[in-house]
């Protein structure tokens, strides 16, 4: 089962002509998932050919601007295509306000669901069959919070030698056993999916980490991730600006990924007094702390493969 990421807009505060406002799109096999939707959304989904029209589910952060001001346009377009499956829309307080406002003012025509669900932290927010969509608390100007979608653990690999050997012929009952499912051999002896199966196998996670102060505590709730995506605003000379706006530099950033093991981190929402030549000393900056820091930048696709 694939899942990727596409990096829709990396910036903050204030979309530039190369840099839109932050929005990630997760791809789970035939679900999409929105986390914020920033200026120049509906752009980048465009110029990736990515079916937006399909978007399971929309997570917000928080409502300030740059986080949802692309949102208004993605609802109205999803009414110009034969769309009945419902959209839900997921963030902290003010998000149904918002989004209730902004279908008034612009007299939206909307022909189908959209379900809004405002959340508190910390709670598992969105479940399907084998993953769920968990928010934590974070700590900015107003109520803000982080998301992970973990998946569930993986049967282990079938062992197709064993089967024949506790007689267990080639055939239907061989899926049977793959899904977990107890099967009559051809003596009539019972053989447990566990006789012919592996070890389980670990999920894949992905967190998303915007606008908030460092806190020790985000590592624990990112801690493990195949991908993380978290803000690395400024750079360190300018820590004490990122602690008055209750945002992070990029030495920040790299803690956390540092702290929690992450498999890949890529930072995102960059103040606009960086240009793309000087994002660089940013990117330095982090690595001095966690070697395997990268650069969002819009349009990126970001595979995240099963680690076995």
């Amino acid at each position: 089962m694939n899942m990727e990421a596409f990096i829709l807009g990396c910036g903050g505060m204030m979309p530039l002509p190369y840099r839109h406002l932050t929005s990630v799109l997760l791809r789970r096999d035939g679900d999409l998932f929105l986390f914020d939707g920033g200026e120049g959304t509906q752009v980048s989904l465009r110029r990736l050919n990515l079916k937006w029209k399909k978007i399971n589910a929309i997570f917000v952060s928080h409502t300030h601007a740059d986080h949802v001001t692309g949102l208004p346009g993605i609802l109205m377009l999803s009414a110009q295509v034969e769309r009945t499956e419902p959209l839900y829309i997921y963030g902290p307080p003010k998000i149904a306000e918002y989004i209730e406002t902004s279908r008034k003012v612009l007299d939206m025509y909307i022909n189908y669901p959209i379900i809004v669900k405002e959340i508190t932290a910390p709670c598992i927010v969105h479940h399907g069959e084998d993953y769920y969509i968990r928010c934590f608390p974070l700590d900015h100007t107003k109520t803000c919070v982080g998301y992970t979608l973990e998946e569930l653990d993986r049967p282990g690999e079938f062992n197709p030698e064993k089967a024949l050997q506790l007689g267990v012929p080639v055939g239907p009952l061989w899926g049977q056993l793959q899904k977990g499912n107890n099967v009559q051999n051809s003596e009539g002896k019972t053989v447990r999916p566990e006789d012919v199966m592996g070890a389980k196998r670990s999920g894949r996670k992905f967190s998303f980490v915007t606008d908030t102060l460092y806190k020790n505590t985000i590592a624990k709730e990112v801690q493990g991730s195949d991908l993380l995506i978290c803000e690395g605003m400024f750079e360190d000379e300018l820590i004490d600006q990122a602690r008055e706006k209750k945002h992070m530099t990029a030495s920040q950033a790299a803690t956390i990924a540092r702290d929690a093991n992450v498999k890949r981190m890529c930072m995102i929402h960059y103040s606009p007094r960086y240009t793309d030549k000087e994002l660089p000393k940013l990117l330095e900056q982090a690595k001095k702390i966690f070697p395997a820091a990268e650069l969002s930048k819009d349009r990126m696709h970001i595979e995240i493969p099963y680690e076995d």
